[in-house]
């Protein structure tokens, strides 16, 4: 595929300072996008853009703080319309049932559940007008249960969820709607130690790393995906489906 495919388009990645989403922005930045990569610290976008740059992509830093409704309102405005979006924002929390705080619990839905939700909501209308590609990054941990995981894999299934019904609801105004459930990958949210324990454990045999996911992501957005919308497509290694 050229490397060119997304020249024009404009693309959202939330949470793009680092891990996962820093690949996507890097890689669709490659791929002939302008990026827009959104984060909380304004540091490490800045290095983002930098790298993104230094390679001959186009990009620039936005901030939000997306557990704030206000703030999503700001973002959406003073962006515009995208061409893509990538829900990629987001945290993690495993352990026990017993042991999530009820702060801890509202913090994991509003982080990946509500803050996915109206960062979309706000920008349907532009992508409805450009025709756009949007990209949930959901987990695993969202499709199959997972010691530890119940409150995280219900924050991931309602993303899988979230979806389908925007591909339904969005298809016949050209907008494909998308997901990738990666594996366990080597994030910076994920000590090192269990991804690789978990990895080993995946038919492949290894834990995977952000650009793979990034790649995938890429496929979704592209021209090459334009007969695929409604999609939860997993990249796990293998681990989901044996």
């Amino acid at each position: 595929m050229s490397t060119a495919q997304l020249a024009g388009k404009t693309a959202l990645v939330t949470g793009a300072t680092s891990g996962i989403g820093r690949a996507a922005a890097v890689r669709l930045a490659e791929q002939g996008a302008e990026v827009l990569v959104h984060g909380r610290d304004a540091a490490r976008g800045a290095a983002v853009v930098e790298d993104i740059e230094t390679s001959g992509g186009k990009a620039r830093f936005v901030q939000a703080d997306l557990a704030n409704p206000e703030e999503i309102e700001a973002l959406a405005e003073k962006i515009g319309d995208v061409d893509i979006l990538v829900n990629n924002a987001g945290t993690v929390w495993f352990g026990p049932t017993p042991d999530i705080s009820v702060a801890e619990y509202d913090n994991l839905f509003n982080a990946n559940v509500r803050a996915t939700y109206l960062v979309t909501a706000a920008l349907i209308p532009g992508l409805v007008r450009k025709g756009g590609a949007v990209v949930n990054v959901g987990s695993m941990a969202g499709k199959i249960g997972m010691s530890g995981g119940a409150a995280y894999g219900a924050t991931k299934a309602a993303l899988h969820s979230f979806t389908q019904a925007w591909a339904a609801e969005l298809a016949p105004q050209g907008v494909r709607v998308n997901a990738v459930a990666p594996g366990p990958i080597f994030t910076p949210i994920v000590s090192d130690e269990s991804t690789s324990a978990l990895g080993s454990r995946t038919p492949l045999a290894r834990g995977g790393k952000p650009e793979e996911i990034a790649d995938t992501i890429a496929f979704l957005v592209s021209p090459a995906a334009g007969y695929v919308t409604g999609a939860v497509l997993s990249a796990d290694g293998g681990y989901t489906a044996v």
